[in-house]
């Protein structure tokens, strides 16, 4: 079995997934790379073929029909072989010096006879244009350097979320979980961190910039146009976040919290988008997304709903919309997303 098994999802990723394959070799034979060619119609499948003919045993080619990053999640773990799995996407990169600490400390993680259901470490955002790179690391909430639970956990403030790019789960958790992403769906990688959460028992904590997260092209997925454009997708995960995970039969009080802010986030983001957007269209959805919450769970809606951050979603007429995003981009600039 091999420690740690990597899924780069790529699709027509032809211009840089090159790097980000080089930066996961640095792991050696301890380390699976699975390239999932999700359908691409550029020259990903033959450089795929390429790293596995010179990386026998370390690099698979996995060539599938087009179904979106979920769909490539989900085929690399049905393929992964290793204890640990971890998703980095085929623009993203990871740290050298970094990336030993992790495989050093997966390794006595492997040798115990109870291995830690989930490894988290920093992400870097690798904007473009930006001066300094922002770290979100989890000082001062995660303990360091121990086996810990949530029991042990502080308060994770807003903006400091486990994400897919901080985050490798143990691959069993992941299976035993019922992870099912949908197909032909964006941000998918929210439902990947947040429904398998309520298994994890035992965490650990490495605080190096492992993950190096570029965010900055017009196209990417996550730039604020791309957002409104596919925010069909956006609500679906909405929808199946809250379907998914049932907050009251969480029993750990600051495991509940911590998946409330989670949701809370996600549905804040939804209706900024939709606000955004300025189409009278969106902004019925806007109002049929709180209703389905309401309609779904009635507990979970009043706290959403009369939150403050859900009381200034829902101001009424063009001025409280103004101010709803204008809150918004106070939230982006604190954060540093999008």
């Amino acid at each position: 079995m091999k420690l740690l098994s990597v899924a780069i999802p790529c699709y027509n990723s032809q211009e840089y997934m090159r790097h980000c394959v080089d930066t996961l070799l640095q792991g050696g034979d301890e380390v699976e790379i699975l390239i999932v060619n999700d359908g691409s119609k550029d020259g990903t499948a033959e450089i795929a073929e390429e790293y596995q003919h010179n990386y026998p045993g370390i690099v698979r080619a996995i060539h599938q029909e087009n179904g979106g990053h979920g769909a490539a999640v989900m085929t690399g773990l049905r393929n992964a072989t290793g204890l640990y799995y971890k998703v980095v996407d085929s623009d993203d990169w990871v740290d050298g010096k970094a990336y030993e600490k992790v495989l050093e400390t997966l390794r006595t993680f492997a040798a115990s006879p109870e291995p830690v259901d989930m490894l988290v470490c920093n992400y870097v955002y690798e904007k473009v244009g930006a001066r300094h790179k922002k770290v979100m690391s989890y000082t001062g909430t995660l303990p360091q350097n121990r086996v810990f639970t949530w029991d042990d956990t502080g308060y994770f403030p807003k903006g400091q979320y486990i994400l897919m790019h901080s985050v490798i789960y143990r691959t069993q958790l992941l299976r035993d979980s019922g992870l099912d992403l949908p197909k032909h769906t964006f941000y998918v990688d929210n439902l990947f961190v947040y429904v398998p959460l309520p298994y994890v028992k035992t965490l650990y904590y490495l605080n190096v910039d492992f993950y190096r997260y570029f965010i900055g092209r017009d196209d990417q997925s996550v730039h604020e146009s791309v957002m409104i454009r596919r925010i069909d997708q956006q609500i679906r995960v909405n929808r199946l976040m809250i379907e998914q995970v049932d907050l009251r039969k969480v029993e750990n009080r600051k495991l509940r919290r911590y998946l409330f802010n989670y949701v809370e986030i996600i549905t804040i983001i939804s209706s900024v988008m939709l606000i955004r957007s300025g189409t009278k269209e969106n902004l019925e959805k806007k109002r049929q997304l709180w209703e389905y919450i309401r309609q779904q769970d009635l507990w979970l809606y009043h706290r959403l709903r009369w939150g403050i951050m859900g009381q200034v979603m829902n101001l009424p007429g063009w001025t409280g919309r103004r101010i709803a995003v204008s809150a918004y981009k106070i939230s982006q600039k604190a954060v540093g997303f999008n």
